[in-house]
């Protein structure tokens, strides 16, 4: 009896151990299925077009379709919602941004998510600067012709965002502060309609996301004056950082990121970040980005989680600066 009894444990023991192989299979055979990508920004702009690129190459690469969702408003905060709530299962992600993920949480009076606590971060995918445009009619040829000229508007210069709590409407009272104009806010509900009413010359300037703003700089419909990055962007190689045309210390980046729920099996996190990483070593899809005004980078998990938590100190006294609220 008690030698059977031994067999049938051992038995138990051996089929477990077997087990283990294919359960850990199972889970790094991610994806088996359909991913989504929940977006909360419009078709067209600048999170939008990026994170299409990069479904498009995941597809190709893990023989699943990964299908972009966009889900629009509240500054992309629906979208961050929708996949704190969804299932850990590694088939619903995010794709966050500077603002979901180091903003809105200064911003708004209440969120429905916690960004920190919510979510299994995987990698960044794209950054780029932001650039001071004015439309293309505009009789300033150069920075220090156009600032000449606001200084004069004694009713104020009006500039686009995309929304209010967004990085061209924090960066443009950041700016009007820094050079001491006084600024009108006027957001739109994305970043192509605020693109357009600035190329029509509805609007005076934007300090706004160059992804956004490059299909429009290669048209010729606006001009750009200056860059909020650390050194000469490489696609406007003629156009002078801020701190070269005299505004020091006034670096701004926008960037954007992939998400999962909490909880999502770490075999599931690591491979969909390393996945991320290997094409953002692709020549043809950084150009790709490149086209599009962006530059692809990638980092690991904890990279991503460190990164988002010094990005959330600065924005943080930016939020109180511009003395923005949303109810």
């Amino acid at each position: 009896m008690i030698q059977r009894r031994s067999l049938l444990q051992a038995g138990a023991a051996l089929a477990a151990f077997s087990l283990r192989p294919l359960a850990n299979a199972q889970s790094t055979a991610w994806p088996e299925r359909p991913v989504k990508l929940i977006n909360g920004f419009g078709a067209g702009g600048a999170s939008d077009i990026l994170t299409r690129h990069l479904a498009l190459r995941l597809q190709q690469r893990l023989g699943q379709p990964f299908l972009v969702e966009n889900r629009t408003g509240a500054g992309g905060n629906i979208s961050m919602e929708a996949v704190a709530k969804s299932a850990p299962d590694g088939y619903t992600a995010c794709s966050g941004t500077i603002g979901t993920m180091s903003i809105n949480q200064f911003l708004y009076a209440k969120l429905n998510f916690d960004p920190v606590k919510d979510f299994a971060p995987v990698s960044t995918f794209w950054e780029n600067t932001n650039v001071l445009v004015i439309p293309a009619s505009h009789p300033a040829k150069d920075f220090k012709e156009w600032l000449a000229w606001a200084r004069k508007k004694s009713d104020g210069i009006t500039y686009s965002s995309s929304g209010i709590g967004t990085t061209p409407h924090l960066s443009g009272v950041s700016f009007a502060q820094k050079v001491g104009l006084t600024a009108i806010h006027v957001p739109f509900k994305g970043g192509v309609q605020a693109a357009t009413e600035l190329a029509a010359g509805r609007i005076d300037c934007a300090v706004d996301n160059i992804a956004n703003q490059t299909p429009l700089l290669r048209d010729g419909r606006v001009r750009a004056l200056a860059v909020t990055y650390y050194e000469r962007w490489p696609s406007l190689p003629d156009v002078p950082t801020m701190a070269e045309v005299g505004i020091q210390n006034f670096v701004v980046t926008s960037w954007g990121a992939l998400l999962l729920p909490a909880g999502t099996p770490k075999s599931v996190v690591d491979k969909f970040s390393q996945e991320v990483q290997i094409i953002s070593k692709e020549p043809a899809m950084r150009e790709q980005f490149f086209n599009v005004g962006a530059k692809f980078v990638s980092c690991s998990p904890q990279e991503l989680s460190e990164f988002a938590a010094k990005e959330r100190v600065k924005w943080r006294e930016a939020v109180m600066a511009s003395g923005a609220k949303v109810e």
